[in-house]
């Protein structure tokens, strides 16, 4: 399969989707009521768990409001469901693109994690909410109020449920940068058996790559809509590297000649290996300068980081305290910035490659052309592809971080050829905004 820019084929004649044994389909529902009732009883609180779920009380009744107050069906409705952050920044070039070249299109938009809330409100969108959970209930009386003309899913969150129910009132579906990881428990046999149904009803696909859709087709998608239109993430981070100007406010005073390594959300496993890696640098580079941005910047993480500064004799500000040019860490205690301080940088550390949870993103420094660090648990399509570019380099401990990072800082040419290799990744990358606008405008009728 190869990228193209021709029509999606529609859904064949009378086709009828494999169905899920009926005891897969008797356990998803009891797991969804349980959700559901959770929902309605527990207490407020700050966990992400309970802020989940108390975020969905009522949600039938705000569809229904804004149903019954603002869809017009002369005009036909988008709705794009990504269920967090990352995916919402792969859904965002479409909806911006869309919004320019069709105004009067309506465009909603769903999340389930509540991290992905405050992203949500910042999309050109005229409705956005949390996604109920995939209970039939729920999907019935949110597609009769809300009435879209196609219903697309970010990268890879499609629900069994929602997807049958809108299947029936003829809504099309459809799945951009969609990816499929070759070890994913979507691919185990239990998985497969409840979602195949539910793949093998969408109308069209974007895959990331030829590898990606050649698995999604093996898991239910019909090889007659299945295209590779490439992965929108590289037309959003380029995008945003562009944009940076010299006078950006937030970066103009904290500009130098001395050598910046911009560690980017770190978790305490990566900080455990950068802190006495960084104890090195400074002593072969006594200039050197570290921008360290904690993934979480809650007062418990900071608090620890800044006393290792003080204990090495290290000068250290906070960028909420407004920071001369004498520090020698940077400690950003804001969110939202970390896309810009990158712009900073001559090395990046991309944390997450010490961390269970997984490696974070490598594209936002590469596209700057900043050669790019990570730790040993680096799985991932991009860091693949960096790696084999020559515009990262995977560390296993301190010493190696130390190594690595020095050469770079001191201004090597290896560095300018890493970092020329980052940027060319990205580059590389473009287009895909465009081919996966082009795929929901003809789901929509619009082509």
């Amino acid at each position: 399969m190869h990228p193209s820019e021709g029509a999606s084929q529609p859904p064949a004649a009378g086709r009828t989707p494999p169905v899920a044994p009926r005891r897969h389909w008797l356990l998803y529902h009891i797991s969804g009521a349980i959700a559901r009732a959770a929902a309605a009883v527990v207490p407020a609180g700050d966990r992400k768990f309970t802020r989940s779920l108390a975020a969905r009380r009522g949600i039938r009744e705000r569809f229904r409001a804004w149903g019954a107050a603002h869809r017009d069906e002369s005009r036909p409705l988008l709705w794009m469901h990504a269920p967090s952050v990352g995916e919402g920044l792969q859904a965002r070039p479409v909806l911006e693109q869309l919004r320019v070249r069709h105004p009067t299109l309506q465009l909603a938009y769903t999340h389930f994690s509540p991290s992905a809330a405050t992203f949500a409100s910042s999309l050109p969108v005229d409705v956005h909410d949390y996604l109920p959970f995939d209970t039939a209930g729920d999907a019935r009386a949110i597609l009769a109020a809300w009435r879209p003309t196609a219903l697309v899913f970010s990268k890879l969150d499609l629900w069994p449920a929602l997807a049958r129910e809108a299947d029936r009132r003829g809504v099309r579906l459809g799945m951009i940068s969609a990816t499929l990881a070759e070890g994913s428990g979507r691919r185990g046999p239990l998985a497969v058996a409840l979602l195949r149904e539910a793949y093998a009803r969408l109308d069209a696909v974007g895959a990331i790559d030829p590898a990606d859709a050649e698995r999604l087709v093996a898991l239910g998608v019909r090889p007659e809509v299945a295209q590779v239109t490439g992965d929108t993430r590289y037309d959003q981070v380029w995008a945003r590297a562009v944009a940076v100007v010299d006078d950006n406010p937030l970066l103009l005073p904290l500009r130098s000649s001395r050598p910046t390594l911009v560690a980017g959300s770190t978790w305490p496993a990566d900080e455990r290996v950068l802190l006495p890696a960084w104890e090195r640098i400074r002593a072969g580079l006594g200039e050197a300068r570290l921008i360290l941005v904690p993934h979480e910047p809650s007062e418990e993480h900071l608090a620890p980081l800044a006393r290792w500064a003080r204990e090495a004799g290290l000068r250290m500000r906070r960028l909420s305290e407004a920071p001369d040019d004498t520090w020698d860490v940077l400690l950003v205690d804001l969110t939202g910035v970390l896309g810009e301080l990158y712009a900073l940088a001559d090395v990046a550390y991309v944390g997450g490659g010490f961390h269970a949870a997984g490696l974070h993103s490598v594209l936002e420094p590469a596209a700057f052309g900043v050669p790019v660090l990570l730790g040993p648990r680096h799985d991932s399509r991009d860091a693949r592809i960096l790696l084999g570019a020559g515009g990262a380099r995977a560390v296993e401990n301190a010493g190696g971080f130390a190594m690595d990072a020095s050469e770079w800082l001191a201004g090597t040419v290896s560095r300018t050829q890493a970092g020329n290799g980052a940027r060319e990744v990205v580059r590389a990358g473009l287009g895909a905004s465009e081919r996966s606008t082009a795929l929901v405008e003809r789901l929509l009728g619009l082509r």
